[in-house]
């Protein structure tokens, strides 16, 4: 049987180290069966590869591998708290801010990178609610930002 890692490596992707926090927080906290990630940018060694908005520097192509970007993040930041991303029961939620222009309407089609890349790892166990919002600034100028909510297996389990 194949772990998630063996899924990942599969789909050409590495799980990144964990990005440093930009400010006072934890990047991953897990709460009972619950872990909850801090908003996760679509940062690759140590910095984003795109700033801009979407619907005037960035397109809904480049939007979508960045938010995939982020998603592989978040799941790096879930495996620092829970140290086997098998452990993961299912994805409940994902929250994607798109830092996009006042007439850009697209923000699902580009969090669906996220979306449909848990997909891709998790099967069934990545099906989970969403939220895409529009914004008109997100941090260091980044066009897409990420927040996950996943359920994990007890510890006596």
């Amino acid at each position: 049987m194949s772990t998630t890692l063996d899924r990942i490596a599969e789909l050409g992707l590495t799980l990144p180290s964990v990005a440093a926090p930009a400010g006072v927080y934890v990047p991953a906290l897990r709460s009972g069966n619950y872990v909850y990630t801090s908003g996760q940018l679509p940062v690759v060694d140590g910095k984003l590869e795109v700033t801009g908005h979407l619907g005037e520097d960035v397109d809904v192509e480049t939007g979508y591998r960045l938010a995939r970007t982020a998603g592989l993040n978040a799941l790096a930041a879930i495996a620092s708290v829970i140290d086997d991303l098998d452990r993961i029961v299912r994805v409940v939620k994902v929250t994607g801010f798109v830092n996009s222009t006042s007439d850009f309407t697209q923000q699902p089609a580009v969090i669906n990178g996220v979306s449909e890349l848990y997909g891709e790892i998790f099967g069934d166990r990545g099906q989970h609610a969403r939220s895409a919002v529009g914004v008109n600034t997100l941090p260091l100028g980044t066009p897409v930002e990420i927040e996950v909510v996943v359920e994990v297996e007890d510890d006596a389990a």
